[in-house]
This record gives C-alpha cells, structure tokens and sequence, in this order.
C-alpha cells in the first residue's frame, strides 16, 4: 500500500520535526517567567509565540498521533469489544466522522487564512504578532490529519479483507545491548 507508506511517512516526519517545538516551547515559556519575574517585564509577542507553538504542536501531531494511535478512546468500552468490532468501529468512524470532519474544516479555514494573509493581520495586543502563521496551522493541520485518516481507514480496510496484519498493534522496538537484541 504505497499511498498509506507515503502518508505514514509524512506524518511520521512532522511529528519528529515538531517534538523540537516542545523543547522550543518550554525554553521561550521558561525565559519569559524569568525575565518577568527577575526583571518586572514582560512582551505580548513573547507570550503569544508561546501560543503559536502550543497551537503548532497540538495542530501538526493530530496526524502523528492517529498514525501511533495514541489518540483518545472510551478504552472501557472499546476494550471490551474483540478486534475485528474495535476495527470496524475505526473504520466507521473514519469514514463518518474524522475523514469529512477534517475535509470542512480544511475547506472552512483556508478563507479565513487567506483573508488574514492578505489583510497582514495583526493582534490586537501591544506588540502582537501577524495573525497568518497562525492561522495557517488550521488548514495544514486538519490537512495532515486527514491524510492520516484515509490512511488509517485503508489500512482497518486491508486487515478486514485479510490482506495485512493488525494495523493497531504497536511494533516491538528492540533495544541494543551490548551487541544483542532484545524486544
């Protein structure tokens, strides 16, 4: 299935590009609680890249965290069901809710980041930052995440036909030793 290798693949890049954001994150949040504090001051544009990059982090991993399948679940319920249940309720709900929810809100927030862009919108806060940048994780986000969704929904497709193994089962990572593997 070379289209879900390729999805995977993205998703799987950006999601370790983006753990870099966290670090980036926790740096500029810890420096801003120091300078405010040690110093009595602080900047709005400070504050709000420490937004930019939660949004960033947040928005851009939804696909990764699909990919992983690490995403939130009702797991009292879901466990309870066997594999080939839990599989078609992925792929039901993928193709009624995740899949067509990410299309609208792609589709809804491209006007939105297109009239920010071209107005050069700004916070309204004193020392703000351009708003577009911002406004462009919605549609790249849900964009990513949607890919993911065709790719998940294929994959549940291929295991019920029998064509794959269980896409939800998490490989075992082997970890070197000395020279020796062990799972």
């Amino acid at each position: 299935m070379p289209l879900c290798r390729l999805i995977d693949g993205l998703n799987e890049r950006v999601g370790h590009a983006v753990y870099w954001l966290v670090l980036v994150a926790v740096l500029i949040s810890a420096g801003n609680a120091l300078v405010r504090y040690s110093l009595n001051t602080s900047s709005n544009a400070w504050l709000e890249v420490q937004w930019y990059l939660f949004s960033a982090i947040f928005l851009l991993c939804s696909g990764y965290t699909l990919l992983r399948n690490e995403h939130i679940r009702i797991d009292i319920v879901f466990n309870g069901l066997s594999k080939r249940q839990q599989i078609w309720i992925d792929v039901i709900g993928g193709l009624l809710f995740l899949i067509p929810m990410c299309a609208m809100i792609t589709y809804l927030s491209w006007p939105v980041l297109v009239d920010s862009f071209v107005r050069h919108e700004m916070s309204t806060d004193a020392g703000g930052l351009i708003r577009w940048p911002v406004k462009a994780l919605m549609p790249v986000g849900f964009s990513l995440l949607l890919l993911q969704g065709i790719s998940e929904t294929i994959k549940r497709l291929a295991f019920l036909a029998g064509l794959i193994p269980d896409p939800t089962e998490k490989p075992e990572v082997a970890v070197t030793h000395g020279g020796t593997e062990t799972p």
